[in-house]
This record gives structure tokens, C-alpha cells and sequence, in this order.
């Protein structure tokens, strides 16, 4: 497999997650709590990395390094999260932060007020009794590992 392939199943593996993500949210109606959020950025940014290497053709090496860093943080958060489900660690300020309050009038009182915090240790959603934060933990390191490799042997594979 060349270079090229891999970053364009990196890139369709993110999309996917995303995707599963926002169909799990929107159209399942399981609200994430505020690290399951967080755990989506490294999707985000790896998308438009790999985009942006379309362009910058010059500097794929060095996106696989700098993807592989990403995917390396996204499974960091997602153990976290994981043993935030699992009772290793305490829920931190980043569980429980609520959106800046901008209160115009007593209605948008009452809604912000309505708003419940979902919490990151209670798992409303398992696929094959798991976890989607112990899944994304294991696809986020298969990925960091996978760009490192690819990053090490990029000359090989051109």
C-alpha cells in the first residue's frame, strides 16, 4: 500500500467515526457528555490534515508524524474516559463544564436551567459491550500506530 492509500483510509476511517458519531447523537438521540465531544477532535483535525496534504504534497512525511501525535492524544483522552467509566479516576472540571451562560431574559433562563450534564462515567451506549469510549481508545492507538509505522517507512512506500 502506498502513502497516498493510507492517508485516504485514515481519512475515510475519520469520516466514518464522525459520522457514527453524529448519527449515534442526532438520530439515536444518545447525548455525549463534554469528553466524547473532545474525543472528536483529533477526527476533525486529522481531516483536514489529510486534506490539506492533497495540496502541500512537499510535506507528507511530516503529516504522518503529526497525525500520529493526534491519534496519540485521541487515545490519551479516551483512556481517560475510559477510566472515568470504569472508577480509576474522579470525574474532572472537563465532565461538568456547562457552555458560557448568556442569560437576555427570564425564557432563556428557564431553558439553561432545563439543561441536563451528561455524565462521563455513566455508558448509555455500547456496541459488542463496548464502550464508544473504550472503542475509540482502541482505534485511536491502532491509528497512531499505523501513521508512525508509515512515518518510519515512508521512503519504502512511496
Amino acid at each position: 500500500m502506498n502513502n497516498r492509500s493510507a492517508l485516504n483510509i485514515i481519512l475515510g476511517i475519520s469520516v466514518i467515526s464522525l459520522g457514527s458519531a453524529y448519527f449515534i447523537e442526532y438520530v439515536l438521540n444518545y447525548k455525549p457528555c463534554n469528553l466524547c465531544l473532545i474525543e472528536r477532535i483529533p477526527y476533525f483535525t486529522s481531516t483536514i490534515i489529510i486534506f490539506l496534504s492533497f495540496y502541500l504534497k512537499k510535506f507528507e512525511k511530516f503529516i504522518f508524524i503529526f497525525l500520529s501525535i493526534i491519534f496519540l492524544v485521541g487515545t490519551i483522552i479516551s483512556f481517560y474516559h475510559f477510566g472515568i467509566e470504569q472508577g480509576f479516576f474522579e470525574e474532572s472540571f472537563v465532565c461538568t463544564l456547562i457552555n458560557e451562560i448568556n442569560i437576555l431574559n427570564k425564557e432563556d433562563l428557564l431553558k439553561d436551567l432545563q439543561k441536563t450534564i451528561v455524565s462521563c462515567k455513566e455508558v448509555k451506549f455500547k456496541i459488542l459491550g463496548l464502550s464508544l469510549a473504550t472503542i475509540n481508545a482502541i482505534l485511536s492507538l491502532i491509528l497512531s500506530v499505523i501513521t508512525f509505522k508509515i512515518f518510519l517507512n515512508y521512503e519504502k512506500n512511496r
